[in-house]
């Protein structure tokens, strides 16, 4: 963006007509990129406080005008126009201006008059044109920014973004992901381009025109009869302003906060409304009203004729909450508050308990300011935007925030403070706390660390560090969840219930999850998609599937012993789950290890601590707000991101840890197993043990035996997949591929023609086919052990170097003449190294032979026409999986884990099931 802009030289003298921040945004960037503003006309200041625009401006020097009007009686007022000219502008620049103004002003200029507008024209004209995409239920939003004429919104096309509507997004939503940030670039753009002498002037069709007026109170009431995605696109498109409303008690109720309802009908208390064919519900989360299509619409939020706002589940109880008894602390909290009021309403001699913030003049802008500075007084007190709108009087506020200071309010919805980046055609919000007993927090001692875009090496975000006390802490969470809370009373199906809704919140959000998997480790998006958010989703539905159908299953079992005479037994086993599982995952599928251990561990009945790898936490705390809102009870799912020495060895090391599941290296596995088992030796000596249940999934060296009787062609495609794929950073890559003799040379001609093809880029573009490394110090291992290959005297066919852009890239590589003894040929690369070795023609033992000498046993592979041949090697093959013809496919329902150092335990299928589980022995005299 920055590179485009550096490419014009032509700079301009612009006005600035408008008002709001997102016109202040806009001054500042114009301003920025050397353009001179030369006068600003906006609004008047109101209850005694400027616009955001001429607030901007002031500061700057620039000169503002602040018109009341531009016109008088149908006619241009001549002093205003006037003072227009006398700043002599070459183009006059609209973002958001809610006045009229005159011809002779917007033909004035040189280039003439530029208006943002907020919808894909011509499509909603008007001024309510955000509203009514809603309200009509499009499926794309956007903005057009056009050369104003003597028409309403109908005016030559310059420019036009568009972006997708999602299924439960507001207005808020639209303006805040798309509409406001990608807007202000558009507007900048747009002026270059005019300075540059590019700027098109593209016709308006009057095919598809709309327009609709604007959107007023009185016509914004709710009408019934209508299906349930007709009614919430109408409360939804009402929100915030002018909100829809329904008559309830005899009083106007406006309904703010609406989603559509996938579930069984919840259990809830009756409300009658005017209108309506069928009495809403009112639920522990909200209003349920029904199309008359039968489906519903959940509403969070209403707000009565007084202005008094509140959750739509406290209805009949809203009048019920007691004033509280400050204490000291609480009082001078509430004076600090009280003085942050006064610093926003200026205009407000003394704010008193009846003080209204909205009705003194503040706006959405001053409810961020206000939390903000409440927030660097109270870091301890979280609140929300909602939260202001529920409460507007003084007095109202402080009781709310005092309830809230003490952690009295046990049903608040889940607070999430997020890093927000426009990336990928959205706007993707990432939480970046520690996730403990269901609330997002700092690590107890406030370390952080930056994790990094290996695309560019650019910070996405600081990271909770997470210390040996949130260990603790989460570790109590999940073993007083385990054993007290409702977790542990649930029966089967819920937990099933449960874990399915969490998929189908994974599935909604898939393209944010798979975006945040993209800048965070380095995948290519469409990989990301498919694959690693994709297969995710799968894992978790499959092992919610299991919930309810273990004990019916052979994991419980009747078992016919010797009988007593002349009493009866009966024995039966039962199966139960473990308690308090650590999991530990690595940055290569950071999405994916955590659904392959986490889904399994769940579906048993367990609770869980799990640290994702400390390069690529990002949509592990994705996952854990999503889990919140699929309802999940608190401490079930804690997330601890942080370093693996001393996260992930406090973990192995805790005495409430039960069970311990690992995806990495070997010698981290190893690690693990020692502290998992440590001081036993000592068990004579000391009380002090540490025995646990513990599954490893470790490091591969995978052969890959390619007969010269194979369909060559599918074996050089699946060949480069089964090395390249996701980088080389795939724990069953193919580490070694044996080639036989006689076709070794064609095969390797025609991987070097195929790995010329590969696009290597930006993992976010589509076409991209290799994108880059995992983390810096990746990289530079796998630059050392291409090195490594080539002084042992291995033969670099083909890549071995860094690529020359910015980030972590590197060329796909293929290594041939390896002999047995090298480096490269015992030694697991993870990344895209192809490592290939010739076998004597016909020599199948002694292929086999060479495959086996590898002290690990992941993965292998074999590519023959033979059958009988392909069945011989896969018995011979020291490996857990091995693929025929094939690579990489593994599926939810296969169980997956390796033999020898690459460790034990499954993961996967029926089987990996049996990880998270206890067998009890019960028997039963009769």
């Amino acid at each position: 963006f920055n590179s485009f802009y550096q490419a014009y030289q032509q700079k301009l003298k612009l006005a600035l007509i408008g008002q709001s921040i997102f016109g202040q945004e806009v001054y500042n960037k114009l301003r920025k990129e050397g353009h001179k503003v030369v006068g600003v006309f906006t609004v008047p200041d109101k209850n005694g406080q400027a616009d955001p625009l001429a607030l901007a401006a002031e500061k700057d020097g620039t000169p503002v005008f602040k018109f009341p009007r531009w016109r008088a009686k149908g006619k241009p007022i001549q002093e205003v126009v006037a003072a227009y000219k006398s700043v002599g502008a070459e183009l006059n620049v609209l973002p958001f201006c809610t006045q009229f103004i005159p011809m002779d002003v917007i033909d004035c200029p040189k280039h003439g008059s530029i208006i943002y507008h907020p919808s894909i024209l011509p499509r909603h004209r008007g001024a309510s044109a955000i509203n009514w995409t809603l309200i009509q239920g499009d499926k794309k939003a956007g903005f057009t920014i056009f050369w104003a004429d003597d028409g309403l919104d109908t005016g030559p096309i310059l420019l036009q973004r568009e972006c997708d509507v999602g299924q439960n997004d507001t207005v808020d939503d639209l303006y805040n992901r798309f509409l406001f940030p990608e807007g202000i670039k558009a507007m900048v753009e747009a002026v270059h381009l005019i300075a540059d002498g590019k700027a098109p002037r593209i016709p308006q069709s009057e095919e598809g025109a709309t327009y609709e007026g604007i959107q007023k109170k009185e016509n914004a009431e709710i009408s019934w009869n209508q299906p349930a995605s007709a009614l919430h696109n109408w409360i939804r498109g009402h929100d915030k302003v002018p909100g829809a409303w329904a008559t309830i008690d005899g009083q106007m109720v406006t309904f703010y906060g609406s989603t559509l309802l996938n579930a069984s009908v919840p259990a809830g208390q009756e409300l009658a409304i005017k209108g309506a064919s069928k009495p809403g519900l009112i639920t522990k989360n909200g209003l349920v009203v029904f199309g008359n299509d039968g489906k519903m619409v959940l509403v969070r939020n209403l707000q009565f004729e007084d202005g008094k706002m509140i959750p739509a589940s406290k209805y009949f109880s809203a009048d019920e909450a007691t004033s509280l008894e400050l204490t000291e602390e609480e009082k001078k909290m509430a004076e600090d508050i009280r003085a942050i009021w006064k610093g926003i309403l200026t205009n407000v001699a003394v704010i008193e308990d009846s003080t209204d913030f909205f009705k003194s003049g503040a706006s959405s802008m001053h409810v961020v300011r206000m939390l903000e500075e409440i927030k660097q007084k109270y870091s301890g007190l979280q609140l929300q935007n909602e939260d202001v709108y529920m409460a507007t009087k003084f007095a109202d506020f402080i009781q709310m925030a005092v309830r809230k200071f003490r952690g009295e309010d046990n049903e608040e919805e889940l607070v999430v403070d997020y890093v927000s980046k426009n990336v990928n055609n959205m706007t993707v919000n990432m939480p970046y706390q520690c996730f403990i007993n269901g609330q997002f927090i700092n690590s107890d001692d406030g370390k952080t660390y930056d994790t990094i875009n290996p695309a560019d090496g650019s910070v996405i975000a600081s990271v909770s560090s997470a210390s040996l006390a949130d260990v603790d802490k989460a570790v109590a969470a999940a073993k007083e969840a385990f054993e007290n809370g409702e977790w542990g009373r649930m029966n089967a199906r819920e937990r099933g219930r449960l874990m399915y809704r969490l998929a189908d919140l994974m599935e909604e959000h898939q393209e944010e999850l798979a975006t945040i998997e993209s800048i965070d480790s380095g995948a290519v998006y469409t990989l990301a998609l498919k694959t690693h958010v994709g297969m995710s989703v799968q894992t978790f539905r499959y092992f919610a599937g299991w919930c309810d159908k273990i004990q019916a299953s052979e994991y419980g079992a009747t078992i016919p012993i010797s009988q007593a005479r002349p009493n009866h037994n009966l024995t039966f086993t039962k199966k139960e789950p473990i308690g308090v599982c650590a999991i530990v995952i690595p940055w290569n599928y950071p999405l994916m290890m955590l659904a392959w251990k986490s889904a399994a561990c769940l579906a048993a009945g367990n609770t869980l601590v799990l640290k994702p790898a400390q390069v690529t936490p990002l949509t592990s705390l994705k996952f854990a707000e999503l889990s919140a809102k699929a309802g999940f009870p608190k401490g079930v799912i804690n997330i601890l991101p942080g370093s693996g020495g001393l996260v992930g060895q406090h973990l192995s090391e805790h005495p409430d840890v039960r069970k311990v599941g690992f995806t990495g290296s070997t010698p981290t596995g190893k690690q693990i197993m020692k502290s998992c088992f440590h001081m036993i030796i000592y068990i004579f000596y000391s009380a002090a043990t540490n025995l646990k249940k513990v599954s490893l999934e470790l490091g591969g060296k995978s052969p890959l035996i390619i007969f010269s009787d194979c369909e060559l062609d599918r074996a050089v495609k699946m060949g480069m997949g089964a090395v390249y794929f996701n980088k080389g950073e795939n724990c069953i890559a193919a580490g070694r591929l044996f080639v036989e003799e006689s076709i070794h040379d064609e095969f390797v001609r025609k991987v070097v023609e195929e790995i010329k093809k590969m696009k290597i880029g930006d993992p976010l573009d589509r076409s991209t086919d290799h994108g880059p490394q995992n983390h810096k110090a990746h990289l530079e291992k796998l630059l050392q052990y291409c090195e490594t290959g080539v002084k042992e005297g291995a033969t670099l066919v083909y890549g071995g170097r860094q690529v020359c852009r910015p980030g972590f890239f590197m060329e796909p590589t293929v290594f041939t003449d390896v002999e047995d003894h090298m480096y490269i040929a015992q030694e697991e690369s993870f990344g895209p190294v192809m490592v290939i070795s010739k076998f004597k023609n016909g020599d199948v033992d002694g292929v086999l032979q060479r495959a086996n000498t590898t002290e690990y046993g992941l993965a292998s592979g074999v590519f023959t026409k033979d059958i009988s041949k392909a069945l011989y090697i896969s018995e011979k093959l020291e490996a857990g999986t091995v693929f025929i013809n094939t690579y990489n496919k593994t599926d939810v329902a296969a169980p997956f884990g390796g033999f020898k150092q690459s460790g034990f335990g499954k993961d996967l299928g029926e089987e990996a099931l049996h990880e998270y589980l206890r067998t009890k022995a019960i028997t039963v005299e009769y």
